[in-house]
């Protein structure tokens, strides 16, 4: 089965290059870091204010009153598929602070079968090899605080390495936008723009190895597929209060509408553009324990009696802090309650203070 799955998944990769601009692309980049935010269901875009804001809003970095770094781990579709995370974040000054992080997202030793039978039609499994599919994602970002009190900006600058084994390989730029804002009575309001350049991917397809897939399905990848492809925008826009009561607990809420410029099943959908609202609320003690919760992913979903059925994702979380040491664990999936599988991920911060 999962042999059969990586097949249709890879061959399905490579039919979709058809398109120069398409709904889909680089779609790894969205699937999320940091396990204190997913178990939020991601609604973290107006107060994101550690080193992962370089992934979820860069102008959080502005935050930081130290070094940071940030690593995560965490398997996909029965641990197929693993998803890897890495960050580092500054401040430079008062004003302005940068980070770094990469993401990796690759199916492993996938059995190629592609010579699995010889021309005389016998079947040898010596002629089995193995391959690796990886995303790769490099961000560099660059935070600084605007002369209007309490408004902050920050960049991202994108490079995508996408490999298919020896059949194809890819590099892509791009960049991303964000804002924070925050009030004098602790209301926070943030704007994420992704892809703004419409994120470019060019493709180089080895043309041998095309040849070996070319009549796997008769009908299909007879041609050679377009080799430029462009991620269209995304616009996240998020707001959040953090109350404190009884001097050891508090309540942070927050709120995400993460729209797309298309057309999909998400709960308010238009030919211009989508809404999927996201809700996330996180519990803490003295600001070692905290419990986190949400929902997001709301979609319309088509029954078979043609009917529509509201659906959406629910996720959990928890998170232990001391000393600037944080382990975080989210229970959570990239689908909704009813298609894929959940996920155990797991992220660790470190506040390079406790070095000080």
């Amino acid at each position: 089965m999962r042999t059969n799955l990586i097949v249709f998944i890879f061959i399905l990769s490579l039919s979709a290059f058809g398109q120069t601009a398409r709904k889909y692309s680089n779609e790894f980049m969205n699937i999320g870091v940091d396990a204190a935010a997913l178990g939020m269901s991601n609604a973290v875009t107006s107060h994101s204010a550690d080193v992962n804001s370089g992934y979820w809003n860069p102008a959080g970095l502005l935050k930081l009153e130290d070094n940071q770094a940030a690593l995560m781990h965490s398997s996909y579709f029965a641990n197929i598929a693993n998803y890897d995370y890495a960050a580092f974040a500054m401040p430079l000054d008062d004003r302005s602070a940068v980070g770094f992080s990469l993401i990796r997202f690759a199916v492993d030793d996938i059995l190629n079968t592609t010579q699995l039978i010889d021309a005389q039609g016998n079947i040898n499994y010596d002629r089995i090899s193995l391959f690796s599919t990886a995303d790769y994602g490099l961000t560099f970002s660059y935070a600084r605080h605007l002369p209007v009190q309490g408004l902050n900006y920050g960049v991202n600058a994108k490079v995508i390495r996408r490999i298919i084994g020896e059949f194809a390989t890819s590099w892509g730029f791009g960049l991303d936008f964000g804002m924070q804002f925050e009030t004098n009575n602790n209301w926070k309001f943030g704007v994420m723009a992704r892809d703004i350049t419409t994120t470019y991917n060019t493709w180089a397809i080895d043309e041998e190895q095309f040849e070996t897939i070319q009549d796997a399905i008769p009908g299909e990848n007879q041609d050679l597929p377009e080799t430029t492809e462009l991620t269209i925008p995304k616009l996240q826009v998020g707001i959040s209060k953090k109350v404190n009561f009884n001097y050891d607990y508090s309540l942070l809420t927050s709120m995400n509408l993460n729209v797309r410029f298309e057309e999909n099943n998400d709960v308010i959908s238009s030919s211009f553009a989508s809404v999927n609202p996201a809700l996330g609320f996180e519990f803490g003690y003295i600001d070692m324990v905290y419990l986190r919760g949400g929902m997001g992913n709301f979609q319309n979903e088509l029954q078979i009696d043609h009917s529509e059925q509201l659906t959406f994702q629910p996720t959990f979380g928890v998170g232990f802090n001391y000393k600037g040491i944080q382990v975080d664990y989210a229970f959570t999936d990239i689908g909704d309650q009813s298609v894929a599988l959940y996920s155990n991920v797991f992220s660790l911060k470190l506040d390079f203070s406790i070095f000080r």
